[in-house]
């Protein structure tokens, strides 16, 4: 009787816990971490050594900027879905605030925290990261409030926060952002054309509008091919990456596209926002090799199980 009432009182525990965790979108964090370990990459601080064994430089460093990208990327999720709270319940009932599963107010403190967390892990690696990690809370809460209701400015308000969230990897070493900011660029386009197709995940896409996105999903993979130009980038490396980048969102924005309706639009949002993670693998298999960019893919059976327990948008 003891046992069962023991476990009673945790399965509960956990039952109110899963909301919240709805509300950080976990699948899509795990995104944001392959963004700082593709950032890391480009700095050089992880290489094959002669040997053929793979070493971190930093690697605590690192650590630490995975824990800041994991605090500004849920911060910025929860606070979606707070500043949405009055919409949702007409359009996305469903969700975790309006169903009532999760408070308001529980939510907005859960969204400071992870704020709060993510500034003061960046703090520990150096003031730039610090201070970048600053940029990225105000830039998302700029997108939650505002920018998202824009038709321009919200998708490059989007993309402006990932290209930065790419460039928190980077500021282990200043000189490597100084050198290479241009990188950022990569997932600015790319999210920018996952966000302007997602706005139509509630009403149906339009053809136009789906095409559109998939021709900037074809420049994001030229842009990648292109950093071949530099003498220390090997794009052999990097195209098996490219290859599986655009199957995972080339596939199900053709559907869409075919059938623009509200669950194929959905689909090929999720899509993207997986593919975050071979395109990360094949900017950083560039810089830092094969092996490296493989070590960023395992991150995507994690990322692609997260988004069947856990909605990505």
């Amino acid at each position: 009787m003891q046992k069962a009432e023991s476990i009673q009182p945790q399965t509960s525990t956990l039952k109110s816990l899963k909301p919240y965790l709805q509300l950080m979108r976990p699948a899509n964090i795990i995104t944001a971490w392959a963004d700082i370990m593709c950032g890391f990459g480009v700095t050089g601080l992880a290489a094959l050594g002669i040997s053929g064994s793979f070493t971190f430089y930093n690697s605590t460093d690192l650590l630490w900027l995975i824990l800041s990208t994991t605090g500004l990327y849920g911060g910025g999720v929860v606070f979606n879905d707070v500043f949405d709270y009055k919409l949702d319940k007409i359009e996305r009932p469903e969700r975790a605030l309006p169903s009532g599963r999760a408070s308001l107010l529980n939510a907005t403190l859960l969204g400071l925290i992870l704020f709060l967390s993510g500034i003061v892990a960046a703090f520990q690696v150096n003031s730039f990261s610090g201070k970048l990690a600053v940029v990225i809370a105000i830039a998302a809460l700029s997108y939650d409030k505002l920018g998202k209701h824009h038709p321009v400015v919200g998708p490059l308000n989007m993309g402006f926060c990932r290209g930065l969230n790419l460039m928190l990897g980077m500021s282990v070493a200043y000189e490597a952002v100084y050198y290479n900011w241009f990188i950022c660029l990569v997932p600015l386009i790319f999210i920018a054309a996952i966000t302007m197709i997602s706005r139509s995940e509630v009403s149906g896409g339009d053809k136009k509008t789906i095409a559109f996105g998939g021709g900037l999903f074809g420049i994001v993979a030229i842009f990648i091919s292109c950093l071949g130009l530099f003498s220390n980038y090997q794009v052999l490396h990097s195209l098996p990456f490219v290859g599986l980048f655009l199957f995972m969102v080339f596939k199900p924005l053709s559907r869409a596209y075919n059938d623009p309706t509200p669950t194929n639009i959905k689909l090929s949002v999720r899509g993207g926002i997986l593919g975050l993670i071979p395109m990360d693998a094949a900017i950083a298999a560039g810089y830092a090799g094969i092996i490296y960019g493989l070590a960023i893919l395992l991150l995507l059976p994690l990322s692609i199980y997260l988004a069947k327990k856990f909605a990505v948008t």
